[in-house]
């Protein structure tokens, strides 16, 4: 079975920034590590607005989100804190999709994220797919540069399809071989039956991807306070 993804793009603009980020960080994304089926979690912010933040999860599947170890923590489980800073925060996505084309490295790390979400018209879909599996997406994962790219399908968002292109500088897709490779006849052609596009380019925070340490497993979380928040309770090492 095809590997999934669950996606979270946010604007933060209305939460502090270091809370937000010790939030994800230090709880948020340990939570999800935890759980069985989760498996590279990645966290970027807008380059054009560094207050847009997209965490990306691969997934086994996307059924691990019916697990009851996801949805301990999930939904109305939600954490204290998560559900003090999800309120603060305007969604502009969450996303839930199987993949259906790759290309390059699955583990490749890079600087530079491109997120393209978009819905087509019915009566294009087919040759939709066609265009980016045929044409689209080999020739973006030929622009030197590009590490990677994803394609999926999916359900939770108003955005039917995404493309996800791990990039080795978020600039690669301003080069004019990104360019060249994006406006093509048959591209021009598939434009105008896209519907609620979303393009975020992003670039990575610290490492590129989230891994725990020492034997895999995040370190666990302390209490969470009535006043302020908690940090893990971390080695001395």
């Amino acid at each position: 079975m095809a590997g999934g993804i669950l996606l979270a793009a946010m604007d933060f603009t209305n939460v502090a920034e270091d809370e937000f980020n010790d939030w994800y960080d230090l709880e948020h994304i340990p939570e999800r590590q935890r759980v069985p089926g989760f498996q590279r979690c990645a966290r970027w912010l807008g380059v054009a607005n560094p207050r847009v933040s997209v965490a990306t999860y691969d997934l086994a599947a996307d059924e691990v989100l019916d697990s009851p170890a996801y949805r301990a923590i999930g939904g109305d489980n939600l954490s204290p804190w998560s559900k003090r800073i999800t309120a603060r925060v305007k969604m502009l996505m969450r996303y839930v999709g199987e993949q259906i084309t790759a290309a390059g490295a699955a583990d490749a790390d890079g600087e530079g994220l491109l997120l393209n979400a978009m819905s087509v018209a019915p009566e294009h879909e087919a040759e939709f797919n066609e265009w980016y599996d045929r044409e689209h997406i080999p020739a973006l994962a030929a622009v030197p540069g590009t590490l990677s790219a994803r394609r999926y399908r999916g359900t939770g968002a108003a955005q039917r399809y995404i493309a996800l292109y791990h990039l080795a500088t978020p600039e690669v897709q301003a080069s004019p071989a990104w360019k060249d490779a994006a406006n093509t006849p048959w591209t021009e052609r598939m434009r105008p039956h896209f519907s609620d596009h979303l393009r975020i380019v992003a670039g990575g925070i610290g490492a590129a991807e989230r891994r725990s340490a020492g034997d895999g497993r995040p370190p666990p979380l302390e209490p969470w306070p009535a006043q302020g928040w908690a940090r893990p309770a971390l080695s001395a090492s």
